[in-house]
């Protein structure tokens, strides 16, 4: 049985189930939920006007974290588990991957798609990424 367990969490329905599952099927891990804000589609953001002031994009993405920190320590009390929720910046496979090895992390578990933005377009490949490059199990939800 896994000691630490990450999940990769961006407030998505598939990190919601991946969430569920790491809760209902490691309840004696300690359990930390990981959020990284990827720069690059604050850009986009910006761009597309989706943001009114670029210099805002930090801390448009910290109140959005603190936003999916909420929604996942929510579904975490509901199981009756406490969690961990950290937030990295950087790109999320890379960041996920990082973490996992600085921390001592035993087992990854995350969704096979990500919330929006570039990850949505190219399908899945911060799912792929962490699947092939890391040391330790990943458990994708679909």
């Amino acid at each position: 049985m896994s000691d630490d367990v990450l999940v990769a969490f961006d407030g998505s329905p598939l990190s919601e189930r991946a969430l569920t599952y790491a809760l209902e099927n490691f309840p004696d891990a300690t359990i930390t939920t990981l959020y990284v804000i990827n720069p690059i589609d604050s850009v986009i953001d910006v761009e597309a006007g989706g943001l009114p002031v670029a210099e805002d994009w930090y801390d448009n993405a910290q109140e959005r974290a603190t936003h999916i920190h909420t929604t996942a320590t929510d579904i975490a009390a509901e199981h009756d588990i406490a969690l961990d929720t950290v937030t990295e910046v950087g790109k999320p496979a890379r960041e996920i991957l990082d973490y996992a090895v600085g921390n001592g992390i035993d087992q990854i578990v995350m969704g096979s798609h990500g919330r929006s933005g570039l990850d949505r377009t190219f399908l899945g490949s911060v799912a792929e990424t962490v699947t092939r490059r890391a040391r330790i199990p990943v458990t994708i939800i679909g």
